[in-house]
């Protein structure tokens, strides 16, 4: 394209292999110090004198006296070679408003806000931009303008982050502008080029051993969101699909972790509509590494309550009525409750019940008049009994198997 330079793609630097570049780096600048710089003055060899003929040996040079002070050759005003880097401390502002003013399936159009000059002016823009889940970047190089179409490595379908930093006459550059992410539609043409929105909250959860649960808030779209496409990204630049759901929630197989590598795999989940289109990609989970402990469900809140009390007590018998309180708001029909004694009571008889006595566990079922207990209503029963060395009450009372409030 006319007035943009691209270069070739380049590789981003990975984690493992900053420590071998940095070494290069070091290695090389130590090598480059004996080696002369272009222009520099050259060591005249052994045994030939400067601007003499071979095999003179220059005249030796004369000794100072020992101990007279000596005095250094004069020295000319030094002067900057042509070429010398300004060093000034003022470079460009950062670009800022950048934005895609038009996305096409290869190509995107940029537009942004003039940078500010530092010391000197503004000589072009610096144009970087990759697709995520991807090592490789790209970039172009534009003059002093303020809106660029990039088409070279752009294709359908395809997510690109781009970032645009300044540069003026003298070789500074400024930081690099916020990014601009944006997703090119498979067509131009078509009846629908807009992809959906981007889904939201991706979270991942129900963690066991060997899965796990995504799930995700829903996309929107201009035509009607089709579904999901589920990723898994290994953490270089690598993404693989992993399933093509309809709903927000998908249970993955959680793969083994990388082999010698402090890397995690990482999930994320892309909307697609019915023209193919997909949307930016959501926010990224990583594979957990241990499985989330069971939780143990809380019980419900008791619906009845249990009234147990000593009508009359003398030494070796007893006489008690239970009263049963229904507090849902549904009537109970039929019931049955169960209690257990604390001392050595047996019963002997009852009425409003039927009662039945298994070691200290005592059963009460209901009569044919009392069956159906109304919503905030009760029903009473008694018991006469008989102890010897106890006649400790009942502490704990269940109401066709739940638990019940005690008083």
């Amino acid at each position: 394209m006319p007035g943009v330079r691209s270069s070739a793609p380049r590789r981003r630097v990975r984690p493992g292999l900053l420590v071998a570049v940095v070494s290069s780096i070091a290695v090389f600048g130590v090598g480059a110090i004996a080696v002369p710089a272009a222009g520099a003055g050259t060591t005249t060899p052994p045994g030939a004198a400067a601007g003499g003929l071979p095999g003179v040996a220059p005249a030796p040079a004369a000794a100072p006296l020992t101990g007279a002070a000596t005095t250094p050759p004069p020295t000319a005003a030094p002067t900057t070679p042509p070429g010398t880097p300004n060093t000034s401390p003022f470079p460009p502002g950062v670009p800022t408003n950048v934005t895609a003013s038009q996305v096409r399936t290869r190509s995107v159009t940029l537009t942004w806000t003039a940078a500010t000059p530092g010391c000197c002016a503004i000589a072009g823009y610096d144009i970087t931009y990759y697709s995520p889940f991807d090592d490789v970047v790209m970039s172009a190089t534009v003059g002093d303008v303020t809106t660029t179409t990039i088409s070279n490595y752009i294709t359908p379908g395809r997510q690109y982050l781009f970032r645009i930093s300044a540069r003026d006459v003298v070789g500074h550059r400024s930081l690099a502008s916020e990014p601009v992410t944006v997703v090119t539609p498979v067509t131009d043409t078509g009846p629908d080029t807009t992809p959906p929105s981007a889904p939201q909250n991706l979270t991942l959860g129900d963690v066991t051993d060997s899965t796990a649960t995504l799930s995700w808030s829903p996309s929107t779209d201009d035509v009607g969101v089709s579904g999901y496409n589920v990723y898994r990204f290994d953490g270089w630049y690598s993404s693989f699909l992993v399933a093509t759901v309809s709903t927000t929630t998908y249970t993955i197989a959680l793969p083994p972790p990388p082999p010698s590598t402090p890397l995690r795999y990482q999930f994320y989940v892309r909307a697609r509509d019915a023209a193919g289109n997909v949307s930016i990609a959501s926010n990224t989970v990583f594979a957990p590494t241990t499985p989330t402990p069971p939780t143990t469900p809380m019980p419900p809140p008791p619906t009845c309550r249990v009234t147990y009390q000593n009508q009359s007590e003398w030494q070796g018998g007893f006489v008690t009525v239970v009263t049963v309180q229904n507090t849902a708001t549904a009537p109970v029909d039929g019931w049955t409750l169960t209690f257990s004694f604390r001392g050595d009571q047996r019963i002997t008889s009852g009425w409003n019940a039927t009662t039945g006595q298994s070691g200290v566990t005592v059963t009460a079922r209901n009569v044919d008049w009392n069956r159906v207990i109304p919503a905030n209503g009760s029903v009473s029963f008694g018991i006469q009994g008989s102890w010897s060395t106890s006649n400790a009450p009942p502490t704990s009372f269940g109401l066709n198997g739940s638990p019940c409030t005690v008083g």
